[in-house]
């Protein structure tokens, strides 16, 4: 399956082998989400190391550890769709964090929108009781 097919359609193919490959990657790395402040979306599901933690308390925006390219990533640095921190937030067992973000560019999606728009976050499709994706 290529990666239109995947990003643009209608079929389910979740990718239930993720957490190995995460894994694989050997670096000590937490689950990191990046939340609209304003609306509550939920916009991005990444992971963080420590270096990413530092980096996106310093810069302020939302950073995160790849783990497809093994290299530090502030979301928007190319783009310009970053995601400037207010807050961040971690949970009851200090495995996961939050970042609360005010987006500041088109959307925070690589993904674009039939217009050619990126979408404001990489939710944009939902699961049908039949198991169908579908859009909005």
């Amino acid at each position: 399956m290529n990666h239109h097919d995947l990003e643009e359609g209608t079929e389910l193919h979740l990718d239930f082998t993720k957490l190995k490959k995460v894994a694989a990657c050997e670096e000590d790395i937490i689950p990191a989400i990046a939340q609209d402040h304003e609306t509550g979306e939920v916009l991005i599901v990444g992971y963080a190391n420590k270096l990413a933690l530092e980096t996106a308390q310093k810069q302020r925006m939302a950073t995160f550890w790849s783990t497809s390219r093994n290299e530090l990533w502030i979301k928007g640095k190319t783009s310009g769709d970053y995601l400037e921190i207010i807050e961040i937030r971690v949970n009851c067992e200090q495995n996961s964090i939050l970042y609360r973000v005010v987006p500041k560019g088109k959307g925070a999606c690589h993904t674009k929108d039939s217009e050619g728009k990126a979408r404001s976050g990489c939710y944009y499709r939902r699961i049908s009781d039949a198991g169908e994706l579908l859009f909005g």
